[in-house]
């Protein structure tokens, strides 16, 4: 294991519910751990429709960020729903959450989105940008995802203008700033500022 600095508690090692992988077992991780299970155990998703750990990597003015999509979930073929897990306050987290699900996949708008802090959670329209509710209790379940399927619209970005300002969006909005003052790189890494 790379001698990495790390913000956070590190635990140990965790096993993914969804793949099996080992995972560095940290506050966050548990957290979207947790997420996970309450997909599978109590929404009734099959681990098959979850795809985790996905990303977003957007270099504009010299700032390479890396945004992270936890969760994608799958539906009838399609990508119906991905959530992102961050602390602290939901509302500073819409619209970059909203921003990744129009960009995960460039041939199509991913059309929900949940952004949670894992106790409290929103449900996003992401062509308006409406919230269309709020706790874990909104995360739409296996069932009532399946019922909203056909009322769901797959649109892409033909505008390539408006495709690159939501990438702006998550490299603006993602930026992760260390205790060193700067973007938290990778140690030796090209983007960002890293030690050496």
């Amino acid at each position: 294991m790379a001698d990495i600095p790390l913000h956070h508690i590190v635990y140990g090692t965790c096993t993914d519910y969804v793949t099996g992988e080992t995972l560095t077992d940290t506050d966050d991780e548990r957290i979207r751990q947790q997420l996970a299970r309450l997909l599978v155990e109590e929404k009734g998703y099959p681990k098959s429709a979850l795809e985790m750990r996905r990303r977003i990597e957007t270099l504009f003015a010299g700032q390479f960020v890396v945004s992270k999509v936890d969760i994608t979930v799958h539906h009838g073929g399609r990508q119906c729903m991905i959530i992102r897990y961050a602390p602290g306050s939901l509302v500073t987290r819409e619209r970059p959450t909203i921003a990744a699900a129009r960009v995960l996949d460039k041939e199509s708008r991913i059309p929900l989105a949940v952004v949670t802090n894992g106790q409290d959670a929103e449900l996003l329209d992401t062509e308006t940008g409406e919230v269309l509710g709020t706790s874990l209790a909104a995360i739409p379940s296996m069932a009532e995802l399946a019922e909203m399927f056909d009322k769901f619209k797959f649109d892409s970005f033909a505008d390539q203008a408006k495709y690159e300002r939501e990438l702006r969006i998550l490299n603006a909005f993602d930026v992760e700033i260390c205790c060193a003052g700067g973007p938290c790189a990778l140690p030796g890494a090209p983007q960002g500022r890293g030690g050496d």
